[in-house]
């Protein structure tokens, strides 16, 4: 009976949460559509009237089929017994957890995580600026690095010219000749070269501080408390001025300038008349003229191989911001916001824990109930001979065997009357405690 008892109380629990478990599954589908609406709003694009209408009858649709939806799987889960039926519904119902997150679920993060992951989206795209910045501002100034090799080249076409001019180093004259003014030519040459990349740093330098005031106010945009529409309009202006930037930082540079004028030295090489007095002096200027030459080449390769060295970089490509939706920059960035996502799944299919514990109190009354089968089918004879059986067991007095015979002819069919006449009559028996009784009007 115990048994019977645990089954009974449980059928009667059951019965007794049934309100409850309607009002709490009407509360989630309630709130799901509420984050529904708010992920809705920030994605559709109209009016504020057709945007308000059509997000609170997308958001009723939701609400509604989440409590149908978990009112029947409520229902008939539980209630199934077959393995297959049973299997069949699990198979629905995970069909059903599918397009349940489908329709709402994404939109419920995107309601709780979406302007966190929109300005995950702005200090992303702020690092790329950041990247980019840099790299235009190092290919840039990448050609100062000539500048170094150009200085000694510059001195050193100097240096001779005045050796050769105050001592004759070169020719064993001195004055200025010819080879003076190859060498003062060359000089000329590489002191303009020299000053066209200084010149370009200060340029360099200013286009950089420009990119810098950009990212600056970029990064305030991000960080700025209040609502991510508004600072995401602004954040795309500044990125327009700040590529405006980067291009003029790549069109500054002065690689090819420098490539340039490395080969007009060699190219544009002009050697001077030789003009000395006689025919010794006239060979030992031609002679160092062509040293001088040689040199030159020499020089202009080395520049035109630096120069191309930097012309192989990597040039900075434009980077264009793309604007995303609250939505949209929830899914880009979903595995930033796990937890969001798993508490916009929950608000979901937080029934499917309430259909299993159904499922398993229903399972329980069935065995329970099924246990309980031969105690409610069990007679009075039997009760009984279990009972005598139970006291001889234990040496407690009990029933006599008139006492189970008693209870054996109580509760067997009664007699058929007898059929050898028309007049026969059968005479009842009256049994009591083992006594007989005869029908008056007989001895």
């Amino acid at each position: 009976m115990l048994l019977k008892t645990n089954a009974v109380r449980l059928a009667e629990t059951v019965k007794g949460i049934e309100t409850m478990t309607r009002f709490a599954l009407a509360v989630l589908a309630l709130a799901s559509g509420v984050y529904t609406y708010l992920g809705v709003r920030g994605i559709l694009d109209g009016s504020a009237t057709f945007v308000f209408f059509a997000a609170i009858i997308y958001s009723a649709a939701v609400s509604v089929a989440i409590y149908a939806f978990w009112s029947f799987m409520l229902r008939f889960v539980p209630l199934v017994v077959s393995g297959v039926q049973r299997a069949a519904l699990f198979a629905t119902m995970g069909i059903g957890c599918l397009m349940i997150i489908a329709m709402s679920s994404w939109l419920n993060a995107a309601a709780l995580a979406g302007s966190a992951a929109l300005e995950q989206h702005l200090a992303v795209t702020l690092q790329g600026y950041v990247d980019d910045l840099d790299q235009a501002n190092s290919n840039a100034i990448s050609a100062q690095s000539l500048l170094p090799d150009v200085q000694r080249a510059q001195e050193r076409f100097a240096r001779l010219a005045d050796d050769e001019r105050n001592s004759g180093a070169l020719t064993g004259t001195t004055g200025s000749g010819s080879v003076v003014q190859l060498l003062t030519q060359m000089s000329a040459q590489m002191n303009e070269l020299s000053a066209t990349i200084t010149g370009s740093r200060t340029e360099v330098e200013t286009l950089f501080q420009q990119g810098s005031d950009h990212l600056t106010k970029m990064r305030e945009l991000v960080s700025t408390a209040g609502t991510i529409e508004p600072r995401a309009d602004a954040f795309a202006a500044e990125v327009v001025g700040l590529n405006a930037v980067i291009s003029a930082l790549q069109e500054t540079g002065v690689a090819p300038s420098v490539k340039r004028a490395a080969q007009d030295l060699s190219l544009g090489f002009i050697a001077p008349v030789a003009d000395g007095g006689n025919a010794a002096l006239v060979s030992r200027q031609d002679a160092v003229m062509e040293n001088v030459r040689n040199s030159v080449a020499a020089q202009s390769a080395a520049l035109s191989q630096a120069a191309d060295e930097i012309l192989a970089e990597a040039k900075v490509e434009p980077r264009r911001f793309v604007p995303l939706s609250s939505a949209e920059a929830v899914l880009r960035y979903w595995s930033d916001f796990i937890p969001s996502w798993a508490g916009a799944i929950s608000i979901d299919l937080l029934p499917v824990v309430l259909v299993l514990v159904l499922m398993i109190v229903n399972d329980a009354m069935r065995k329970e109930s099924q246990s309980a089968t031969e105690a409610d089918t069990m007679t009075a004879a039997e009760m009984l001979r279990a009972m005598s059986l139970y006291r001889q067991m234990t040496r407690e007095p009990g029933p006599d065997a008139a006492d189970i015979a008693v209870a054996e002819a109580a509760t067997a069919p009664p007699p058929e009357p007898a059929k050898d006449g028309p007049d026969a009559t059968v005479t009842p028996i009256e049994l009591g405690r083992g006594k007989r009784t005869d029908t008056p009007g007989r001895s």
